[in-house]
């Protein structure tokens, strides 16, 4: 009689699926009793959760950790909106010089052309109203040509702070007469 080898032991389990163990309140049953079959109705099954689902006693605290990352953010709320101001306020430096720039241009093209009209108030026009009310612009007429120098306040968003001005010049040559 041919007799064939046998899997070893390991290999036999892990193909072979384990039967279901139903959890029902009481005392745990033995091994000897037959597991229920997976199409019966399990109604404790749904209500209450197995053991390895529940936090034993050694995992669990007293209190707990609930509401702990609403305090860590909370203390972290401070940092975060300074972060954030000082990016607007980056924006509003970078923003101010750029209608600086085209402040001074504005009028050193009106002050070019001898056109009659005021290179301030061209100026003025070519930017942003709230920008425009702290304007100031300096002219200055070498030979053939003019230099028209525009000064901006930096508008701040902390109120009280003053951080200052920027100041862009513009040169154009002189219209012919």
């Amino acid at each position: 009689m041919s007799h064939q080898p046998r899997a070893p032991r390991s290999a036999r389990t892990r193909l072979r699926p384990r039967p279901l163990r139903a959890v029902r309140p009481g005392p745990r049953p033995s091994a000897r009793t037959s597991p229920v079959p997976r199409t019966s109705p399990r109604p404790w099954a749904r209500t209450r959760p197995s053991a390895r689902t529940r936090p034993s006693a050694r995992t669990r605290r007293r209190g707990g950790d609930r509401g702990q990352a609403a305090i860590e953010f909370i203390g972290f709320l401070p940092l975060l909106l300074l972060i954030a101001l000082a990016g607007v306020q980056l924006g509003l430096v970078a923003y101010t010089a750029a209608q600086s720039g085209t402040a001074a241009r504005a009028a050193a093209r009106t002050a070019s052309q001898d056109a009659g009209g005021s290179p301030a108030a061209a100026g003025r026009e070519a930017i942003s109203g709230w920008l425009a009310d702290g304007a100031a612009f300096a002219q200055d007429t070498p030979e053939g040509e003019v230099t028209v120098t525009a000064t901006l306040r930096i508008p701040s968003v902390i109120p009280g702070v003053d951080l200052g001005s920027v100041q862009r010049s513009s040169t154009m040559p002189r219209a012919d007469d």
